[in-house]
């Protein structure tokens, strides 16, 4: 029975790194149809909208079925309940894709975007790629301190976006209102993507270790501590021995 579980847990943990897969290609394409006014991608990332939910969908029943199947070993209740909050994560991160690639149809053949502005997009748009090939390199192979170097790695994001309303806000807006509506909500939909990736990190830190980012630095500072004190006693025995 035991074997049986371990089976449908990979296989859960397999269908994880798939749904991870398929919301890089939803932001991928949402980011494609904004950068160069693409119709076709942001027509091909709205109709991934029906299979997102379906993928979603069946990771959620799976997990049940894990949850119900046999009492589940510590380790292993970490990865299912882990790994529900992770599938809501990607949900949610696909949700915001499809946002982005509906703004982009909304405007065609127009640019959503001030051309001066679309570089602050790309960028927001490699990094938040960047940080979802991470995430799906820890599902595949769950490391606490690589997840720990992730949980920090929105900070570039976070930047652009406050550039970005500070442009909005704090000098004379030299476009439409309508343009700085579409930067406000695009600026936000990349800063929220980024902040979903924290959130798996973080996931994946409590189920390597079951200690949240917070508990797991501080455990973390304390055996640098006592490996310290370790290496100042002994060469003190050292000396007088």
């Amino acid at each position: 029975m035991r074997i049986a579980y371990r089976e449908n847990l990979e296989e859960f943990a397999f269908n994880l790194t798939q749904l991870c897969a398929f919301v890089r290609t939803t932001l991928q394409k949402a980011s494609l149809a904004l950068l160069e006014q693409d119709l076709q991608a942001a027509e091909e990332c709205l109709s991934m909208s029906d299979e997102l939910e379906e993928m979603r969908e069946g990771c959620e029943q799976r997990a049940v079925e894990l949850l119900a199947l046999e009492g589940p070993l510590a380790r292993d209740l970490r990865q299912v309940v882990s790994s529900i909050y992770i599938v809501d994560e990607l949900a949610r991160m696909g949700a915001l894709a499809i946002h982005i690639a509906r703004a982009a149809r909304r405007r065609h053949p127009n640019g959503t975007v001030p051309e001066p502005l679309l570089p602050y997009f790309q960028e927001m748009s490699r990094l938040s790629l960047e940080m979802l090939d991470k995430v799906h390199a820890l599902l595949e192979d769950p490391d606490a301190d690589v997840a720990m170097v992730l949980v920090k790695d929105d900070d570039a994001v976070d930047d652009l976006h406050d550039h970005l309303m500070m442009m909005l806000t704090r000098r004379e807006w030299p476009y439409s209102t309508v343009e700085a509506v579409d930067v406000t909500l695009l600026s936000r939909f990349f800063e929220r993507f980024a902040d979903h990736t924290v959130n798996m990190a973080s996931r994946i830190v409590y189920l390597t270790t079951g200690l949240t980012p917070t508990e797991y630095s501080e455990r973390q500072r304390d055996e640098v501590q006592e490996g310290d004190w370790a290496k100042r006693f002994a060469e003190i025995e050292k000396r007088f021995s």
